[in-house]
């Protein structure tokens, strides 16, 4: 691949790869931990016990690889061209838009979280349970969009 990546193309494209399974890593089970959390909130001991795995899960390895899943796909897409306007990217906007949605998601997580460690509960268990299925729908889409360029 050329561009301003040369050689180091493949690096970048390797490390944007495990930088995306360890931040879905981090968004499969936080709505998980979100979910048990809620149901704890009548327990002060379990609710503070999940808070704080939510905390660690979030500082550890949540936050810090979805930066880095960013800051690296950023460079893919402008070593693809992405800021030429060059023809045939269409998927790649396609998939921009949906990790722009999926970071969204990521942040209102985060939000609930928070709300939750501060014991507000504002989403019934039914909605948070069906919420917990966005991010494999996601990154499904992109995957395929990364991997097939349909268009």
């Amino acid at each position: 691949m050329t561009g301003f990546l040369g050689a180091a193309w493949l690096w970048v494209k390797a490390a944007h790869i495990i930088f995306v399974i360890f931040w879905m890593a981090g968004l499969f089970i936080l709505p998980r931990y979100l979910v048990h959390h809620q149901e704890a909130l009548g327990d002060p001991v379990q609710a503070k016990a999940w808070a704080d795995r939510e905390a660690k899960l979030r500082s550890v390895i949540l936050m810090p690889s979805m930066a880095m899943v960013w800051i690296l796909g950023l460079a893919l897409a402008i070593n693809l061209g992405l800021l030429e306007g060059g023809a045939g990217l269409g998927w790649l906007h396609a998939k921009l838009l949906l990790v722009i949605l999926l970071s969204g998601y990521n942040g209102w997580a985060v939000s609930y979280s928070k709300k939750l460690a501060a014991g507000q509960a504002t989403v019934d268990s039914r909605r948070l349970r069906m919420l917990n299925e966005l991010p494999a729908i996601f990154v499904a889409l992109i995957v395929i969009l990364a991997v097939v360029r349909p268009f």
